[in-house]
């Protein structure tokens, strides 16, 4: 394995449980991960440096600042209650993840799902959201789309992961939500660190701090290259504590999730849809686009392509998502 292991420094693999030269303290004491670190952002600040004329001014301050956007009425808001409509109605196959206390269900913004719903075709290919898009993955590419539901206070002890406050990886990616429905301060909100996503001195000196913990004495997710941090960490990165963005319903919201974010705590037992996104490339790549699961019959169709290869390779990969069979995104379709 040892091949493998070398060339995964130089893409986007994270886990310092799975790969010994990842994990490896004595390399890390050496500064390999902050090597990593530095290297994949600053290849990110060049290619996003190229992207920023075609985003809109306000959205690009407000990301620069803060490390996301929120976008009211991000749907023209006399073209939403029809779009809604169409998502909320919509029956195809899908998947569920259970994570405490929480179901995600999934179902992919598939070609079956655009013919049937065509002003979903028309948002997604809008030319100034692709741009924000591409600016926070800082690549041309086409996200991963779904239409996402988060049910939430299932009865369990666990705990959902998803609500402690952490990154997503060491590099830059991009996450999205359009929330269909408004999500209030107590109904589970996004929570985002504001400006956790810039590498400051501090923050490197913390990344430099974890990456000599021992990973087989932490917690899984974080040896797995997505680190929990808590008020003492943010403390030592000078950083504020998690914001919940209580939202109405069509808003956009737009984040690079190397910041510091997570779920906010949902007091009550409910179903918000969202059109979530995601795109996360090897951080490596130096050239803005040439993405060929980006071209147009391609990008589509991805989503269902990885749930059968994952459903194929279950015993080596994993594989989380449940098929439940045609749904709507809501048990009640409203």
């Amino acid at each position: 394995m040892a091949p493998v292991w070398v060339l995964q420094l130089f893409t986007g693999y994270k886990s310092f449980l799975d790969n010994p030269l990842i994990g490896s303290r004595r390399l890390n004491a050496r500064g390999l991960h902050v090597w990593r670190v530095r290297a994949a952002d600053g290849l990110c600040r060049w290619r996003r440096r190229r992207l920023a004329r075609h985003v809109r001014p306000d959205w690009l301050a407000a990301f620069e600042r803060d490390g996301f956007v929120a976008i009211p009425d991000a749907v023209p808001p006399a073209e939403f209650p029809a779009l809604r409509a169409a998502i909320l109605f919509y029956e195809g196959p899908a998947r569920e993840m259970v994570q405490g206390d929480a179901i995600t269900r999934r179902l992919a913004i598939d070609p079956a799902m655009l013919a049937q719903i065509p002003a979903l075709r028309t948002l997604l290919a809008r030319k100034d959201i692709v741009s924000l898009f591409n600016y926070v993955a800082s690549f041309k590419t086409t996200p991963l789309h779904y239409i996402q539901t988060i049910v939430s206070g299932i009865d369990t002890p666990d705990a959902d992961p998803q609500e402690t406050i952490h990154a997503d990886s060491f590099h830059a990616s991009l996450k999205s939500w359009l929330f269909l429905n408004p999500v209030a301060a107590d109904e589970g909100p996004f929570c985002y660190v504001r400006g956790s996503h810039r590498f400051t001195a501090k923050r490197l000196a913390w990344e430099h701090l974890r990456s000599l913990a021992d990973p087989t004495a932490i917690d899984r997710l974080s040896a797995r290259g997505s680190p929990r941090v808590d008020a003492a960490d943010l403390a030592a990165m000078d950083l504020p504590p998690a914001e919940g963005l209580a939202v109405a319903g069509n808003t956009l919201v737009v984040a690079d999730t190397v910041g510091f974010h997570a779920r906010g705590f949902c007091e009550k037992p409910g179903e918000r849809v969202e059109i979530w996104s995601y795109a996360r490339r090897n951080p490596f790549v130096p050239w803005l686009s040439g993405d060929l699961l980006s071209l147009p019959g391609i990008a589509e169709r991805r989503v269902n392509w990885l749930w059968t290869f994952r459903d194929r390779f279950e015993k080596q990969l994993g594989q989380p998502w449940r098929p439940v069979g045609k749904r709507r995104p809501m048990s009640d379709g409203a």
